[in-house]
């Protein structure tokens, strides 16, 4: 993918975003590609579904698990607006999912860096994800910080 093609669909990944906000949930979107194409999306939801699994990287495996009809997504590029949490870089490393590209760092529970190294992939796994953090990244913040600061 190219740097340009990365900040179409991080964009997109923030509508995404900005969706959940709307909703009352912390703003994070995700899209899944395959191919140049979206397969999946998901915004952060686990307050509206009652679901604690359901943050935006889950909800666009999900999609995109069903869109193939397949519980491994090689080949595929995921696009989300905050470093993922250590579940989600879990469930990105089972999927097999080869590229992650993520907006903005979560200092608090980043595990691509920020505070846990699973992204990419530790060694120890055996599959590995390359990972790069920083596309559209102050947008993302600033919709973060907006967010927690319209809550206090």
């Amino acid at each position: 993918m190219s740097p340009s093609n990365d900040e179409g669909f991080m964009q997109h990944a923030l509508a995404l975003a900005e969706r959940a906000a709307d909703h009352g949930e912390v703003p994070v979107g995700a899209v899944v590609v395959a191919e140049g194409r979206i397969i999946g999306e998901g915004w952060n939801q686990p307050i509206g579904r009652h679901d604690p699994t359901a943050h935006a990287e889950i909800v666009a495996l999900r999609a995109a698990a069903q869109t193939l009809q397949n519980y491994r997504l090689p080949g595929t590029t995921l696009y989300v607006t905050l470093e993922p949490c250590p579940m989600c870089a879990g469930a990105i490393v089972h999927a097999r999912v080869d590229r992650v590209v993520f907006a903005t760092t979560d200092p608090r529970s980043g595990a691509a860096g920020s505070m846990f190294d699973l992204l990419p992939s530790d060694q120890r796994f055996n599959h590995y994800t390359q990972c790069e953090g920083g596309v559209l990244a102050e947008q993302s913040a600033m919709l973060l910080r907006d967010f927690f600061r319209a809550r206090r």
